[in-house]
């Protein structure tokens, strides 16, 4: 049997350089020999390609047959590097450049999803020239909502740079942390209740997973509580009724489609105590792969393990390929 030859692009600029090489190596490992030639592309925190860039050769053929990206957040997820594959002509495993950059914009997610009438939290954004121009941020101190808070960068992945706030002073350093990682910050309700994650998985028909259950070891489930202190339990199924259940699978589903969404995604959502109320969180196009990440988990508990899951996202963007190759693009 000839072997598909797979591009896995791994590590890229972003603050989720080495959660990226994690995620890489677990795919990497779930390959089947006997299908695939894997072909490794390394970049650098500079930016710097390892060993050659994606570049035709003289016949015209790179030497690849399907591209997996496993560059998380920043100038991997948002668009760029799928912009690139694109104009390379080179399948490639996830969403394309649209999906992929209206879900790293958490305010573009959230308007996309209530433009669908969808449940996202109240939320103000803010630029870096407001805050910059606002020093002390009491000027542009949200007054829709109370403490507790949210800030975030609007284009990040991981938690990085993501706050909870109490008070004003708090809010302040808060700002100024996520306006270091983007020049859009978004400043959320604080939700008090129970979080959960939900794999998606599809093209034009998506399913989904079997949801799971986040119990951090923190106040919120940050960066260091994903992949360092690994102390955050999870728990597959979630512990839902068979219509809570149904719900958030639905709107897994919803927001997916909401943001033309292809091949994958892992769809966040937050439970409010008081209220019983789901709400969507966040989308995020290239979930992580790692040891401790729920998307492939929650595909093995739902009945599709590592390797079947990978082969399936690799006849997915085979499959997008082939029907953009059935379009015109000139008279």
């Amino acid at each position: 049997m000839l072997k598909k030859r797979v591009a896995v692009i791994y590590g890229g600029r972003s603050g989720e350089h080495e959660v990226s090489l994690r995620s890489a190596k677990s795919i990497i490992d779930a390959m089947d020999a006997e299908k695939y030639k894997v072909l490794h592309y390394l970049i650098s925190k500079e930016g710097k390609w390892s060993p050659r860039a994606l570049a035709p050769e003289p016949n015209g053929n790179a030497g690849i047959d399907v591209v997996f990206p496993v560059l998380h957040g920043t100038f991997g997820e948002d668009g760029t590097l799928q912009g690139l594959l694109e104009l390379a002509d080179l399948p490639y495993v996830g969403a394309g450049v649209l999906a992929s950059a209206a879900s790293m914009d958490k305010e573009v997610m959230k308007r996309l999803a209530k433009e669908r009438g969808l449940p996202v939290v109240e939320y103000q954004v803010f630029s870096s020239r407001e805050l910059n121009a606002n020093a002390t941020g009491q000027e542009v101190c949200p007054t829709k909502f109370g403490f507790p808070m949210f800030v975030k960068p609007a284009n990040l992945g991981s938690s990085v740079g993501i706050s909870k706030v109490h008070n004003c002073v708090e809010l302040k350093a808060a700002l100024e942390l996520a306006a270091s990682f983007d020049r859009k910050v978004i400043v959320e309700r604080g939700i008090v209740g129970r979080e959960f994650e939900c794999s998606v998985l599809g093209n034009d028909d998506p399913i989904a997973a079997v949801p799971c259950e986040i119990l951090p070891s923190k106040d919120f489930y940050d960066y260091d509580d994903k992949y360092l202190l690994e102390k955050a339990e999870t728990v597959i199924p979630a512990n839902l009724s068979p219509k809570q259940t149904a719900e958030l699978q639905d709107l897994a589903v919803k927001c997916y489609r909401a943001v033309e969404c292809e091949g994958m995604a892992r769809v966040d959502f937050l439970l409010e105590s008081a209220t019983n109320r789901l709400y969507i969180n966040e989308i995020n196009t290239i979930p992580g792969f790692t040891s401790i990440s729920m998307y492939p988990k929650m595909w093995e508990y739902s009945g599709l393990a590592m390797p079947a899951l990978i082969d399936r996202l690799i006849e997915l963007a085979v499959e997008r390929h082939d029907a953009k190759k059935r379009l015109r693009y000139s008279k």
